[in-house]
């Protein structure tokens, strides 16, 4: 990790508009208040969210479920704040996302959500116990044994301990997909969001990885899922189905309270 370990950036408390969560640990809620995006294209204007409105609860798997192009990954962005909205607001728990600057997004992000990319974004240079360190060095929440204590047992939990000396580059996608997870739990955030995290992956490994995310849900997380496999609509506790940046349905799961009582693999 070399010269990160030494940095001691500011907390995302210590900023103005970012609050602690007192709650670490346990599921956060989200509110997406009229949240529209515009993308300025050659050819003019793209509205890609058209006045989102939706509110996601503590503890809860929720799908968000669209074709390509839809919108889902736009909203995500609006969640996790990577992308600014056109208007609107989005608040996860008492911070107002939407009225954050580039500093205080990126320190709040690291140390109150997780997010987990369909293309794993490792450190190829890092080896996986560096990879999951990353965070808790990112937001100064690094703290020498404790903290490669914590990694170990993250790595442990989706069964990568013996691999933590491994670049990526040695181990599988699914393997990888799995570090992804870990190191999204490193600062033990409320909220997980997952952007289309299965889409690289064969079946077997996909459902090794969906057990996983709702292992995380009977832990107490948010989780927010994007997928356009509609297949897994009934696995959700809820779906938003999204059609050219609208949300068209909303469906509680049935089946999502039998799903949640699957045996639990990974000791969460």
């Amino acid at each position: 990790m070399g010269s990160l370990r030494g940095s001691s950036p500011s907390r995302p408390a210590d900023r103005p508009g970012v609050r602690a969560n007192p709650r670490r640990g346990l599921g956060a809620s989200v509110q997406l208040r009229d949240v529209v995006k515009i993308y300025q294209t050659a050819a003019g204007g793209f509205t890609a969210l058209k006045g989102i409105n939706a509110e996601f609860h503590p503890g809860e798997f929720l799908g968000i479920i669209g074709k390509s192009g839809a919108g889902k990954s736009t909203l995500v962005n609006m969640i996790t704040g990577v992308d600014t909205l056109t208007s609107g607001e989005v608040w996860v728990d008492d911070t107002p996302v939407h009225s954050l600057n580039e500093d205080e997004l990126a320190l709040w992000r690291g140390q109150h959500m997780g997010v987990v990319y369909q293309s794993f974004e490792l450190m190829p240079t890092l080896s996986l116990l560096d990879n999951v360190l990353l965070p808790m060095d990112f937001c100064g929440a690094y703290n020498g044994r404790q903290s490669i204590d914590r990694a170990k047992e993250l790595l442990a939990m989706v069964g990568l301990e013996e691999h933590m000396h491994k670049p990526p580059s040695r181990i599988s996608g699914g393997q990888q997909q799995r570090v992804a997870i870990a190191r999204a739990l490193a600062n033990d955030p409320p909220i997980v969001v997952a952007d289309e995290p299965t889409g690289n992956l064969d079946s077997a490994t996909a459902e090794e990885i969906f057990e996983l995310f709702e292992a995380l849900v009977r832990q107490g997380k948010t989780l927010v899922m994007v997928t356009h496999d509609r297949t897994l609509a009934e696995r959700f506790s809820r779906v938003l189905s999204i059609v050219d940046g609208e949300i068209v349905q909303q469906v509680r799961s049935r089946r999502s309270v039998k799903r949640l009582a699957v045996k639990d693999r990974y000791g969460i």
